[in-house]
């Protein structure tokens, strides 16, 4: 399966992550695990639809280098964060895509203010932070804290950082599958 160039429908989007979900890229767990524990804990704490979305897809980005045969490389940025979440823009709402655009940034503001933070992060997190930039200065932190999206992109990377349990029990893909398409702003035949 290659991607194109913006999601077109859901199927598409479910289609990619079943088809590079096994992929375990840096973690002990599958991506697709990773998405569904994410996906879970945000529904857990009565997030909305939108934020239970983007707590799924909000890894897409690397299932999109997949897709494409670009492999993370060991000391390089593969900007997943920003590669989803343009991907999902004509599909999905800001309310989904903005989270998901901001996700990495929120893991450097959370690591930039709270000390305990870092500790943590698991161990794959941890060396992504550092081609990622590191924690945020104080400035950028500020600056970061200020943005609409920013509570929205940390409640994201808390889940994103819990959500990596080998073993654990949750919903299937297919569960969201409707929720995703109540949220699709371009639906077949439009």
């Amino acid at each position: 399966m290659r991607p194109t160039e913006h999601a077109r429908s859901v199927d598409e989007v479910l289609d990619l992550v079943t088809t590079f979900g096994g992929d375990r890229y840096d973690e002990d767990i599958t991506q697709l695990d990773h998405a569904l524990q994410c996906a879970a804990l945000a529904a857990a704490d009565g997030a909305p639809d939108d934020m239970v979305a983007a707590a799924l897809l909000h890894d897409v980005g690397h299932l999109l280098a997949l897709a494409a045969a670009e492999r993370f490389r060991d000391g390089t940025d593969d900007g997943h964060e920003a590669t989803g979440a343009a991907w999902l823009t004509p599909l999905f709402p800001p309310s989904v895509t903005g989270p998901i655009g901001a996700h990495v940034r929120a893991k450097r503001h959370l690591t930039a203010v709270d000390p305990d933070h870092l500790s943590r992060l698991s161990p794959a997190s941890t060396r992504s932070l550092v081609v990622q930039g590191g924690p945020l200065t104080d400035a950028e932190a500020e600056a970061f804290a200020a943005n609409p999206v920013a509570a929205d992109a940390l409640a994201l990377r808390r889940w994103d950082d819990l959500g990596k349990v080998d073993g654990l029990t949750v919903a299937s893909l297919a569960t969201y599958a409707d929720l995703l398409e109540r949220l699709a702003v371009i639906r077949p035949g439009r």
